[in-house]
């Protein structure tokens, strides 16, 4: 692996919050890891033993390359062939939204960790909500940067509605930070339809 620590340090802001919340020496599984980066910052900061699944043939070349255990697969298919409770925690950023089926992915999530934590873009935020009455037309941003066309965005949540799924699904969410413009963390802890509204991006630790 390559070791430039300073580098490792500078992961997104997301990410930061995500490996925060894992305990060192855990097993965590990446679902849909991209290149690799939580898995090598978790590798080196907190000692898991870290799996990842990346259905991007470039990124698990990545992950290879640098000395991850990855694996190519597709998360909406391949979750169901873990064991239950097989890692202590599992790990599905910014691509819940992206899912065909995103409450079957939640459910395998939970099922084969024994804590889930997701993140993912809130349709809520206020500059959405804006952009629309505004100008007739779906947003377009720095976090999300396609048009309606071309966009991987499938199904799109808001943390009010991400929470009546959880609710719904019978599962307990242990902790929830909400993130707002700039992926910059919101210390003042806001809660309710003040998240809904401000809240840009959401992160949940869940557990069945």
């Amino acid at each position: 692996m390559i070791d430039d620590a300073p580098d490792r340090k500078s992961i997104r802001i997301d990410l930061q919050l995500i490996a925060d919340m894992i305990e060192p020496n855990t097993r965590v599984l990446d679902a849909g890891c991209g290149n690799g980066t939580l898995l090598d910052y978790l590798w080196h900061f907190k000692q898991v033993d870290g799996r990842g699944i990346e259905i991007s043939t470039d990124g698990v070349k990545a992950c290879v390359s640098s000395g991850l255990s990855v694996i190519q697969g597709d998360v909406e298919t391949d979750l169901k062939d873990y064991p239950d409770k097989s890692f202590d925690y599992v790990v599905l950023s910014q691509t819940l939204q992206a899912m065909h089926n995103p409450k079957e992915v939640l459910h395998q999530l939970t099922r084969i960790g024994k804590r889930a934590i997701v993140s993912f873009p809130n349709f809520g935020y206020w500059r959405y909500r804006l952009y629309i009455l505004l100008k007739g037309r779906m947003p377009v941003s720095d976090s999300i940067p396609y048009q309606w066309y071309d966009t991987p965005n499938i199904h799109f949540c808001t943390i009010d509605d991400f929470q009546m799924l959880a609710e719904e699904m019978g599962l307990s969410i242990e902790k929830r930070l909400f993130l707002g413009g700039g992926l910059l963390p919101n210390a003042g802890g806001i809660t309710g339809v003040f998240a809904n509204l401000f809240g840009e991006h959401a992160v949940y630790m869940l557990k069945k």
